[in-house]
């Protein structure tokens, strides 16, 4: 029998399917290996059989296990692949130099970002040397509602893509229903970009602007600042500069017929 099931009217290749969602299973864990039932308990196939995948992407680099054989780890193979995807992207490329001119002008923690489902995950981050955010790196996901990144680019949507509540809280600050995120995105269409006081990070205030060079926008730019050195003027001072950069990156990233317009 084919290992194939529909899915959207094209078939899916099951075994393939299996093979990603055991990788993101693996990578959503971070620090924490998983041992082998859990994996197959998780994943809900047979234990032989989560066992031979295993195995297969542990020859190949993709999976690593310990010394006793017995706990399974995200491979280093992951790690060259996601670093082609950021070296391959052109607008990455092109933003690169505005978020080190922006990480100067202003001395705070830039971000850029870019929206996968319902997350946003950082491509980019240029970090402040007055303070250290070990949870900023790139890779990173973060939902999409409770930071400036993700709240400036769901503004970009219409009200009826965002999903119903109850949304998950980082912070006691986090938007956890639905109404008050709305009337929140709606303050940030008025305003030209988004606030993020405390929502995701306690502690760090964000300003997000998305990139309006694809339609509707895909990626977005951040400047994140600790609350205690954050003055009117400073905020000021912030949105005038982060204001700017928006506006030189949209003018550069390439686009026309020599530039993949991925989906």
């Amino acid at each position: 029998m084919p290992d194939t099931t529909e899915a959207g009217g094209v078939r899916e290749v099951k075994s393939a399917a299996r093979t990603v969602e055991l990788l993101e299973v693996l990578a959503a864990r971070g620090d924490r290996p998983a041992r082998l039932q859990e994996l197959a308990d998780e994943l809900g196939v047979p234990r032989s059989s989560m066992y031979a995948l295993l195995q297969t992407l542990i020859s190949r680099g993709w999976v690593r296990t310990d010394l006793t054989g017995s706990l399974y780890g995200i491979g280093i193979h992951a790690l060259l692949t996601g670093t082609s995807y950021l070296d391959s992207d052109p607008r990455l490329r092109a933003v690169r130099p505005f978020l080190d001119e922006a990480s100067e002008a202003l001395g705070e923690t830039i971000h850029m970002g870019r929206l996968d489902g319902r997350d946003v995950a950082y491509l980019a981050t240029r970090e402040s040397h007055e303070y250290l955010r070990t949870i900023s790196r790139v890779g990173r996901r973060l939902p999409a509602h409770v930071g400036a990144l993700g709240k400036a680019l769901l503004a970009e949507r219409p009200d009826e893509e965002l999903p119903e509540g109850p949304y998950e809280a980082l912070t006691p600050r986090t938007h956890t229903d639905r109404d008050t995120l709305l009337a929140d995105l709606a303050e940030v269409r008025e305003r030209g970009y988004a606030v993020d006081r405390e929502e995701g990070v306690t502690g760090i205030v964000g300003f997000g602007f998305a990139l309006r060079y694809d339609d509707p926008a895909q990626d977005a730019v951040s400047c994140s600042v600790p609350v205690a050195r954050l003055t009117p003027e400073h905020e000021e001072r912030i949105v005038a500069v982060m204001r700017e950069i928006r506006a030189k990156m949209e003018s550069t990233v390439p686009t026309g017929s020599g530039t993949a317009h991925w989906r």
